[in-house]
């Protein structure tokens, strides 16, 4: 009898690895109707920089950059494309689903700590503005990390695992911290265009730390599944 047990190896992870994905980036969409300070201060050039404001949607983001990468190197950049337009179809129906939530008056108890209509539609109806921006900037940059990086790898081979990982996320995560705060805060009217360029670079330059400082648990997931599934290192 032939040993399917690889096979079934590589097919669960994928599913893992698959589920996480699609989980933290419905949920970096749902949370991002909130704006928090990273504590953190310090002098760049001579210039002082920090307290930075950015969205709480940020957090659920490491882990996204380490699927997306762990994704692209040993599913390759079609299956990220794939999760990707499947990703943003799941947002779109979360987005669906909680405008259909949104409609459906709430049942009003005195003195109950539950969510009234007003408090509910508050905080949720700031995400059914931010739905356009939020999917065009996934897929765009979704997409271009996972043409950034293949490029990257066929050029360097198996070598320079940090070069392809950062370097996608360099250009990747440009074009998504700006679209979807353009189109889902500033356009609706909910963010000034100077709040706009003091949370988008912070945006941006917290992801570009993230993704470095998870250089080494890129290394380490490359080790664990490379083991997990039996490839040897080339």
């Amino acid at each position: 009898m032939q040993n399917n047990q690889p096979n079934e190896r590589r097919q669960w992870l994928f599913v893992v690895l698959a589920g996480l994905f699609v989980t933290n980036a419905v949920t970096a969409e749902l949370i991002s109707n909130k704006l928090i300070e990273i504590p953190i201060e310090g002098f760049f050039f001579g210039q002082k920089i920090g307290p930075f404001i950015t969205i709480v949607g940020i957090l659920p983001w490491p882990i996204v950059f380490l699927i997306t990468d762990l994704l692209n190197e040993f599913y390759g950049h079609k299956a990220v494309r794939r999760i990707s337009w499947i990703t943003a179809g799941l947002i779109a129906y979360c987005f669906l689903i909680v405008g259909l939530s949104m409609a459906v008056p709430a049942y009003e108890i005195e003195g109950s700590k539950l969510a009234t209509n007003a408090a509910y539609n508050l905080v949720f109806g700031q995400a059914q503005a931010v739905i356009i921006g939020s999917i065009v900037a996934f897929l765009v940059s979704q997409l271009l990390d996972a043409f950034i990086f293949d490029q990257i790898k066929k050029k360097t081979g198996n070598r320079f695992i940090w070069l392809r990982s950062t370097g996608s996320t360099l250009i990747s995560q440009l074009i998504d911290s700006y679209i979807v705060l353009y189109i889902g805060f500033v356009v609706p009217g909910s963010m000034s265009l100077s709040t706009f360029f003091e949370v988008a670079p912070t945006n941006y330059f917290l992801k570009l730390v993230i993704a470095v400082l998870l250089t080494p648990l890129i290394y380490l997931g490359h080790w664990w599944i490379r083991k997990y599934l039996g490839i040897k290192k080339s």
